[in-house]
């Protein structure tokens, strides 16, 4: 049987990069060799695209860029149909392949700027496409298209840069203190606060717009926040909800990635009912961003069993404890047989015409 040959982009100019690398190791780790060739193209943080040939261990350390044997700048071709990495080595070469899997996270990456390059070339893509993965990265707009749809989401407003201290305090008083302080295009929740009184609105605003030229300022749920993931192009399937338990504060970057104080449970501790309604909700926000193949849709269950739509993760964490397998592996489905289902659904995408 002839394999398959995924390219798996990995790093990235982000302030994700760190956590890019941990989820390309895994996949790789988990990628069937009978059935799959991959190649590596690594992003440095400073946005040179690299050919890499080493070990796959050297990803996870973030050795991988400092063997010149193993690294050799590269380029896509954007000629449609062509599916070719072009490696400037001292030959030039034409590897071929047969669709992308961008493991990245964050800005130029997971935000629709590799995928339009991607779709640009008529490659086909393991995840969602440019439209889908732009809206996703953008709270507001994702907000907007989630209550288009019938469901109901947080209290909250967008400020572009230069709006008026004055304008984004008064907001602040009508939703009543706390609030949430975000970047309305990051992941990973760098530059989100928790402000509990209008002193501290100043030092949240100014950390947020290190990340964006938005924020956004956002009523504080009184709830959990609980995940679902979703895989599928027309015919979704799901895995378990997942609920997040906090013991203070907020699931911010350290609590994500370390679980210092917070625990994730899957299944969620809510009852089938509930879970089902929260199924039909992710499904409904997946399809209204126009998702492919795979994201997780995070959505708040208030105390009184209101469903909010938080945010939608087109590119989630995917190391083996990442939150999206775990929800996929407790319905059955195994990390290889998931990137199997992955792989096939974004091949569904091939050949579309140039018109």
């Amino acid at each position: 049987m002839k394999k398959l040959i995924p390219i798996i982009f990995f790093g990235g100019c982000s302030t994700e990069y760190e956590i890019s690398l941990q989820s390309a190791h895994a996949v790789l780790s988990h990628l069937d060799p009978e059935k799959y060739a991959p190649l590596m193209v690594g992003i440095t943080p400073d946005g040179h695209w690299l050919h890499y040939t080493g070990t796959i261990d050297h990803i996870a350390s973030d050795t991988w860029a400092q063997d010149p044997t193993h690294v050799t700048p590269c380029a896509l071709s954007p000629e449609r149909g062509r599916h070719e990495l072009i490696v400037f080595g001292k030959c030039l070469l034409r590897l071929k392949f047969d669709a992308a899997f961008p493991v990245l996270h964050g800005k130029n990456g997971e935000d629709g700027t590799l995928q339009g390059l991607l779709e640009l070339a008529g490659i086909p893509i393991i995840g969602c496409g440019t439209l889908a993965s732009a809206l996703a990265m953008d709270k507001a707009r994702t907000h907007t298209l989630a209550e288009s749809a019938g469901v109901s989401v947080p209290k909250g407003k967008a400020f572009p840069r230069g709006t008026a201290p004055e304008a984004m305090a008064a907001w602040a008083e009508i939703l009543g203190y706390p609030v949430f302080v975000k970047p309305v295009r990051a992941g990973s929740s760098f530059g989100i606060s928790r402000v509990t009184a209008a002193d501290k609105l100043s030092d949240a605003v100014q950390q947020a717009f290190l990340h964006d030229d938005m924020v956004i300022i956002e009523q504080a749920v009184e709830g959990v926040e609980v995940g679902c993931a979703v895989l599928g192009n027309q015919n979704l399937i799901t895995g378990r909800v997942d609920e997040i338990e906090l013991s203070g504060g907020f699931f911010d970057f350290t609590e994500k990635y370390q679980l210092i104080t917070s625990k994730i449970h899957c299944p969620a501790r809510i009852d089938p009912e509930t879970e089902e309604k929260i199924y039909f909700a992710a499904k409904k926000i997946y399809h209204a961003l126009g998702c492919k193949v795979f994201a997780r849709v995070d959505m708040f269950l208030t105390t009184d069993g209101q469903i909010l739509c938080n945010e939608v993760n087109t590119i989630p964490g995917f190391t083996a404890h990442s939150r999206y397998p775990g929800m996929m592996q407790a319905v059955g489905i195994s990390f290889p047989a998931l990137l199997d289902q992955m792989i096939a659904l974004g091949m569904e995408g091939e050949d579309t015409p140039c018109v």
